[in-house]
């Protein structure tokens, strides 16, 4: 065990700078609004900057975390799953693999906390029912070799044509809930188990069928959102906005974060027990892995405790009342409109601080050889938020309806994945989950809400709304760099043979070209 953790410490070092270059521009960002148009006080802002050190702190050991156990540990049981060849163990286990993960989500319970309408118990379990049920529908689409796109385009169908019946309340939250739930718990643990199960097929198109579990994951909450609206009397419990806390000397500002840690403690032990007891249980039953790797998963998984302790307190104690003070100053100007340039600015960066993006990123750079970088879709990842929360803040100004966004946003992502390599489309749906992660749920979102109060408008319709935008562009950002890439790789095709023939050409004597 001493050497695994020794054996560690240049990683955690690695992480560390990582996790700086992802945390330190958005921190840049507010400081630079805070002390020209948007000023808060001080308590929030020493709040902030706390925040901050415990968010980079997180996502270090969260990424080493991750990859030493979440990925090991979802590869090994997907492939033995697979291997069983029961096709009801599999249907069994991924359901209840789909619906424990999901209760767990930290993302999921934020945003629980802040939806005024829908109890929160009730949510949690209709988002955890639809994310188990699509969890086995993508288990049965790998084994069966059944292309995404066609997939996509049904559940799609079915989903806008039922946004048509459900109340206005439900809408924003129900595509909220499909970015949410595929966050830093689901995301290393379902891509694995994506890859374990790919592993056992031999055919070409394995590597493709490895993504796009994250992406069926994403829809079953939306579809199980919008069922509960149909069928459920939403309340009219009021908005209650985060509480902005107010500190007189550090160790107040200390006190503030260590009464938040309790909570996030028992909290992520409650996440992590279900995988750990799943795992232990494939360990004893059939993996039989040796000693090493037991300790190396075990070293990983405190790692990956640590972190998302850190990384959720700092978030929800320190960045949410910050975001949410931040929107109410900025949309309280006479230039509210500035809301929407600072907004894409700040979307462009805090998708890199997003701990699952970096497992996504990762896996993509190694499963396709490193054809597609890490650095490329971090690129298309960025550009793609950016865009999404710049249009977040026109609808939280405007109070425009989220479907006149969604529905070209996901029409045209659909269409355009009937023509793009199946692996960028399956990479593109799966990266839409990714970037909803925690920053989104804990900044953007009560970003969203505060300039929501500050213009007077409803919360629920208009603030909600903005991890399903986040969710969606990365869907055509990730494809057009896809479509970009096959056109390249087409050209290049049909210049070789022009080029061959020169080569042949001037290989050739004087006196034999004559001849031809």
């Amino acid at each position: 065990m001493d050497n695994i953790l020794k054996a560690s410490l240049p990683k955690l070092r690695e992480k560390l700078l990582e996790a700086l270059q992802a945390v330190l521009p958005i921190v840049a960002i507010v400081l630079v609004l805070c002390f020209t148009i948007a000023p808060i006080s001080p308590s929030i802002l020493l709040c902030f900057l706390l925040g901050a050190a415990m968010i980079i702190l997180g996502i270090m050991f969260f990424t080493l975390g991750a990859e030493m156990s979440m990925s090991p540990m979802g590869e090994r049981m997907g492939t033995m799953l697979t291997k069983t060849r029961s096709l009801p163990l599999i249907i069994g286990v991924g359901f209840l693999l789909g619906f424990l993960i999901t209760i767990s989500e930290p993302d999921l319970q934020v945003l629980a906390n802040q939806v005024p309408s829908i109890p929160n118990m009730t949510l949690i379990l209709s988002v955890a029912a639809g994310v188990g049920l699509f969890l086995v529908m993508a288990f049965l689409r790998m084994l069966f070799g059944i292309p995404l796109p066609r997939l996509l385009v049904l559940f799609y169908s079915i989903i806008f044509i039922l946004a048509a019946f459900v109340p206005k309340e439900f809408l924003a939250v129900a595509f909220d809930s499909g970015g949410v739930t595929t966050g830093p718990m689901t995301v290393p643990f379902i891509m694995a188990l994506g890859v374990g199960v790919a592993a056992i097929r031999s055919d070409r198109h394995a590597a493709d069928d490895s993504f796009g579990l994250v992406a069926l994951c994403s829809v079953g909450p939306i579809l199980a959102v919008l069922i509960l609206g149909i069928a459920f009397q939403a309340s009219d419990s009021t908005y209650i906005p985060p509480i902005l806390p107010e500190v007189n000397d550090s160790v107040e500002l200390w006190q503030l974060f260590r009464e938040g840690l309790p909570t996030y403690f028992k909290e992520i032990a409650t996440s992590l027990l279900p995988i750990i007891l799943m795992f232990g249980f494939f360990q004893l039953v059939a993996l039989k892995l040796d000693k090493r790797t037991i300790g190396r998963i075990a070293v990983g998984l405190a790692y990956t405790y640590m972190g998302l302790v850190l990384f959720l307190t700092g978030a929800n104690v320190g960045f949410m009342p910050a975001g949410n003070y931040l929107g109410q100053v900025l949309a309280g100007q006479s230039f509210r409109w500035v809301l929407i340039p600072i907004g894409m600015l700040i979307g462009y960066f805090i998708v890199k601080a997003e701990p699952a993006v970096y497992v996504l990123n990762k896996q993509v750079e190694e499963v396709t050889d490193g054809a597609i970088s890490a650095q490329a879709m971090g690129m298309a990842l960025s550009a793609g938020v950016s865009l999404s929360v710049g249009l977040a803040m026109v609808r939280v100004l405007t109070g425009v309806s989220i479907l006149w966004f969604l529905i070209p946003g996901y029409t045209f992502a659909i269409a355009i994945s009937l023509i793009v390599p199946k692996l960028f489309t399956a990479i593109a749906f799966d990266a839409g989950g990714v970037a909803s992660g925690p920053m989104t749920a804990t900044f953007l979102l009560p970003l969203a809400q505060g300039a929501c109060v500050a213009v007077g408008g409803n919360i629920v319709t208009d603030a909600f709304g903005v991890v399903a935008m986040v969710a969606m562009t990365p869907l055509i950002t990730v494809q057009l760099m896809g479509l970009i890439a096959e056109l390249k790789t087409r050209k290049a095709r049909k210049a070789q043979p022009a080029f061959a023939l020169a080569a042949a050409y001037a290989e050739l004597p004087d006196d034999a070209i004559i001849e031809l």
